[in-house]
């Protein structure tokens, strides 16, 4: 009987770590859902704007819109939240537009119609070549440059405010790492201990020096609103706190009238607009 038992138990631990061994090679898939390429321009959502290419410093072609606000205060480069594309997001930009802000929407390397595959590190690298567009071809000076990131836009957004001068920051609905959401998703896979994909944004908040924003909704039922709390507190920097409503996957604090204003405010602000 003992040397049965140990068969069984060998065997359950041998399938274990071939399925730990699976999920490391797949987590990619576990953590990006991209969507198709947009099926509309933005003129024919009635967005003002062009549709744009942008080349990342490791090869790989962004598909972007770039949407310019009459007399703009300043610019926004929106890092969109996991799934779809940015065809999804363009409510988003027309709200960003009516601030006084133009807008770049891009596609992370392997969604939409951008090339690649996504990781961490790329999608870093993306948001770079987004913010390098800006301000050169789109015109803006740094300090006119805000950061804006929604759900795991939220993690590029930061690394960005990170590597290069902007204006400001603001997260919206963003969790504080991917093995605290995993925890939460995926409760048997370990993925605290495995190696790969982190976007660690409660170890990185501290050292963001700009003026910063967390947003986030208690009706959140895919990322906890503890989590925004905890970024916020975890700032280096006095954090502003606007708490929203609705879903992770509602509008958003864009298109909620009793927010939208601090939200106006606070972009405004670090522009000097």
């Amino acid at each position: 009987m003992p040397r049965r038992l140990l068969r069984i138990t060998g065997g359950l631990a041998a399938i274990y770590l071939v399925c730990l061994v699976a999920v490391l090679v797949l987590q990619p898939r576990l953590i990006y859902f991209p969507g198709p390429p947009p099926s509309r321009t933005p003129q024919e959502l009635g967005l003002p704007g062009q549709s744009i290419s942008i080349e990342t410093r490791d090869g790989e072609t962004l598909s972007a819109w770039f949407l310019p606000a009459p007399e703009a205060v300043g610019a926004v480069v929106f890092s969109h939240g996991n799934a779809g594309n940015i065809e999804g997001r363009g409510g988003s930009a027309r709200a960003l537009v009516a601030m006084g802000f133009s807008v770049l929407l891009y596609d992370y390397r392997g969604y939409g119609a951008s090339t690649g595959s996504p990781d961490e590190e790329g999608t870093y690298l993306d948001a770079e070549a987004a913010y390098r567009w800006v301000t050169t071809a789109g015109g803006f000076d740094p300090s006119k440059v805000v950061s804006y990131g929604r759900s795991l836009g939220g993690a590029i957004a930061l690394e960005l405010a990170l590597r290069q001068p902007v204006a400001g920051l603001f997260l919206e609905s963003t969790f504080t790492s991917v093995p605290d959401m995993a925890e939460l998703l995926y409760p048997w896979i370990p993925l605290r201990w495995l190696p790969g994909i982190k976007y660690d944004n409660l170890a990185k908040v501290d050292g963001v020096t700009v003026p910063l924003a967390v947003a986030h909704s208690p009706d959140d039922e895919l990322i906890p609103i503890a989590m925004g709390t905890a970024l916020a507190e975890a700032a280096s920097t006095r954090a502003e706190w606007i708490q929203g409503e609705g879903g992770h996957n509602s509008p958003g604090v864009l298109f909620q009238s009793e927010v939208s204003e601090r939200v106006e405010r606070f972009l405004r602000s670090t522009v000097g607009g």
